[in-house]
This record gives structure tokens, C-alpha cells and sequence, in this order.
């Protein structure tokens, strides 16, 4: 079953909001054995929006829009969908009774452009929208699905998962969809796919689709397949995973939403040891992500910025010496911060990183994304150089990822 999304908003095409409720929604559909055929914005236009509906019934059997439900002038979504289908509003007595129980409780009257979201079209159902006053619309018309939903995310989501596809699961017999995703970390898109060649072209064999999905420091791969026995299909992906990790097992790190930080969070937990850190190019983005995750007191002692030499030096010990010689970005320095940070917070593990994140600042022996990453720990200290490029989010980001897979091995080792 092939299905639509569009939203409705000049918002979204001015870049005022980002859409994510399609990202949502797509994801939900997948599950659901519905796939999304096409993502569509339009603008605040009746006839904008009728061109859009009328190419996506051309195109597919569900469709599904956002936005423009609102009790504003500006909100012409279902004046829209009443012109298209050809109907008229009617007065829903339940509707206008949630509205006003909603009022209710912040003890305000409604009033009345607020009345007008119990005008429903007279040929939908209608969809209950338990966390706000406009509800969904459900029409069929030749053989199609069009259902219009609320742009604001937590009411479309609660919408979604209470209403409709209970009844889309429940209206067609839609097929059973797997995904399974395994992260990498360390090695590039395409030197990964050399890698896996043989095993990427093995997945045929069982309608297995792969997709790569790179993201900085990171790629994931996305084992797909759908067919009718979901026990038989999770077995089949399961088995190429197996084969997968005796291929790359240097380079997994986890499978479908894992997060580095909360796989070392959990590694220090368990061996019931601390951790400290000492950033200068990844400028605490190691910390925010370390304490991103709950219960990270109980390992995170804490950490320090040290962003010019006079910190590593009078925060870290770093030695004059060290940095007259070999530069803020060595070995020998990133060292030096990663002994001090443990000795400082008395930790049994430390994270430095010491680098050039650009867009300037770089030299021929030492170009824009050169960094050095330090692992202290009980058993001594792990450094490793890295080349990562002339973008400097990325190489931030990098870094910090790049540093917390390397406190992971470590923490395995250990």
C-alpha cells in the first residue's frame, strides 16, 4: 500500500518551522507495512492544495495531510477538503462538547471562532483529537483514503497512534515490514561497502534490502524486508546480522537507537568507575553528551574546556615546555591533559581531545582537522591522530563521537 504526506503551511516552506511530523509519520507507516511514496509541501492556497491531492490520488491510496486546522482565517485546510469533496460543514454536537470540556478545565469560556471547530465537512469521519479543538477528518472517495490531521506534533502523534492506524490496520490487510539497523563508527560509507560487498549482495537471496545512512562519525545500516510470516523474516535479517558482525565486528558498536554515550555510560556503571574529561577542540560537547543521559552522576566526575594553553596548563598541568615544543595539537599535550583531567578529578578513566577544528588555524604540517584523542585509564594511556576534514561542525562532532567509541573499546579491553 502506497501512501502520501502533505503538510500544509507557508511556515514550512519559509523555513520558519522544520517539518518533522513527516519524518514521524513516515517512520509509523513503515512499521505499519505502508509505505510512503512521496513527502509533499504546499502552501497556504486552496488551489495549491487541490493540485496536490488531485496528483497525489493519482499516485497512491492514502493520503495524509497536516496543517492548516487552526480556528484562524488563515487556517483554510478544511474549507479546502469541503470545496474538494463537494460537501458541506455540519455541526458536531460531540466535537463542540470536547471543546468545551477542554476550555473547561483552564476555566475559560469558548468562544466563538473556537465553536467553529465543531464544523465538520458533512461526508467525513470524524477523528477524536483527545489533546486538542480540531479534530481529524477521515473521506474516501474512488477507492482512495484521504485523512487530515492537525500540524501541531503532539496532538497529530496522539492522533496517529490512538485513531488511525488502528483503523488502517484494521480497513486493509497490510504486510508484515522488519527493519533492523546496525552502527558503525570508524570507518566511511564507501570504504564500508567494499568491505561488505559479498555479504551486501548475499541479502537477494533472502528480500533483504541494505540502505546506507551516513551521519558525521557514523554510518548505519538498514537491513529492510517485508512479506507475510514476520517470525521468518526477523530470523533471516537476524542471520545476516551474525554474518555482518563476524565481518566488522572492529567497527559495531550497536544496533537500532544505541548511543555511545549511554554504551560507556553503562560500561563505567557496571564496573563501578569514574570518568573525567579534558576537551579543547570538541568544546564540551563530550559532557553535554555524557550527562544527556540519566543517572551519569554516578559516573562523571566531571570535566574541563580547556580551550587555550593557559588552561591546559593552569587547569590541567599540561607542561610550558610540552606546548612550546610540540604545539597545543600532539600527542604529548593531548597526553599530558587526559593524565591531568584523571589526577584532578581522581577518576579512573579520562577523555582528552586537542585539535584544529577550522575554518582557520591550520598549517602544512598540521592542517584544518587534525586532532589528537587521549584515553586514560587504569592501565595506561591510549592515543590515536586523526584527519578529519575542513568542516568544522563536522569535526566537532566527530571528535566527540570518534573519542567516546574509543572510551568504549577501552572500557571492553579493561
Amino acid at each position: 500500500m502506497l501512501a502520501e504526506i502533505i503538510t500544509i503551511g507557508d511556515e514550512i516552506l519559509i523555513g520558519q518551522i522544520v517539518d518533522t511530523n513527516s519524518a514521524w509519520m513516515g517512520e509509523q507507516l513503515n512499521l505499519a507495512g505502508i509505505k510512503v511514496h512521496q513527502i509533499t509541501s504546499v502552501s497556504d492556497n486552496a488551489e495549491h492544495i487541490i493540485k496536490a491531492l488531485d496528483e497525489a490520488k493519482s499516485r497512491v491510496d492514502l493520503i495524509l495531510i497536516t496543517g492548516g486546522l487552526g480556528p484562524t482565517k488563515d487556517d483554510i485546510t478544511k474549507h479546502t477538503l469541503v470545496k474538494y469533496f463537494n460537501t458541506s460543514l455540519r455541526f458536531d454536537e460531540d466535537v463542540f462538547q470536547h471543546v468545551k470540556n477542554l476550555f473547561a478545565r483552564f476555566g475559560r469560556e469558548v468562544t466563538d471562532i473556537n465553536k467553529k471547530q465543531a464544523e465538520v465537512p458533512e461526508t467525513c469521519t470524524v477523528i477524536h483529537n483527545a489533546n486538542g479543538t480540531a479534530p481529524g477528518m477521515w473521506f474516501e472517495q474512488d477507492e482512495k483514503v484521504f485523512i487530515s490531521m492537525p500540524g501541531v506534533p503532539y496532538e497529530m502523534k496522539r492522533m496517529m497512534l490512538s485513531e488511525i492506524l488502528p483503523r488502517l490496520k484494521q480497513k486493509f490487510s497490510l504486510p508484515a515490514i522488519v527493519h533492523r539497523t546496525i552502527l558503525t563508527q570508524g570507518v566511511g560509507e564507501s570504504f564500508l561497502s567494499e568491505m561488505i560487498a559479498d555479504w551486501e549482495n548475499s541479502l537477494a537471496e533472502k528480500n533483504i534490502k541494505l540502505a546506507y545512512l551516513p551521519s558525521p562519525g557514523m554510518v548505519r545500516l538498514r537491513l529492510s524486508s517485508s512479506g507475510k510470516d514476520e517470525p521468518i523474516l526477523r530470523k533471516n535479517i537476524d542471520e545476516k546480522i551474525t554474518e555482518l558482525e563476524k565481518i566488522i565486528p572492529q567497527y559495531i558498536y550497536g544496533y537500532e537507537k544505541d548511543k555511545l554515550e549511554e554504551i560507556a555510560g553503562k560500561l563505567l556503571k557496571e564496573k563501578k568507575q569514574t570518568l573525567a574529561l579534558a576537551e579543547s577542540c570538541s568544546g564540551g560537547l563530550i559532557a553535554h553528551l555524557i550527562t544527556s543521559v540519566p543517572g551519569s552522576s554516578a559516573y562523571f566526575m566531571g570535566g574541563v574546556v580547556s580551550y587555550s594553553n593557559e588552561s591546559k596548563t593552569n587547569q590541567l598541568g599540561v607542561k610550558k615546555e610540552t606546548l612550546e615544543k610540540h604545539g597545543a595539537v600532539s600527542e604529548e599535550t593531548v597526553t599530558e591533559m587526559a593524565l591531568g583531567a584523571k589526577d584532578k578529578f581522581n577518576t579512573n578513566w579520562a577523555v582528552a581531545t586537542s585539535g584544529i577544528a577550522g575554518p582557520d588555524g591550520g598549517s602544512d604540517e598540521k592542517p584544518v582537522g587534525t586532532v589528537w584523542i587521549a584515553i586514560a585509564g587504569p592501565n595506561g594511556i591510549k592515543t590515536k591522530k586523526f584527519q578529519l576534514g575542513g568542516n568544522r561542525e563536522r569535526n566537532i562532532a566527530v571528535t566527540a563521537i570518534t573519542a567516546l567509541n574509543m572510551l568504549r573499546k577501552e572500557l571492553l579491553k579493561a
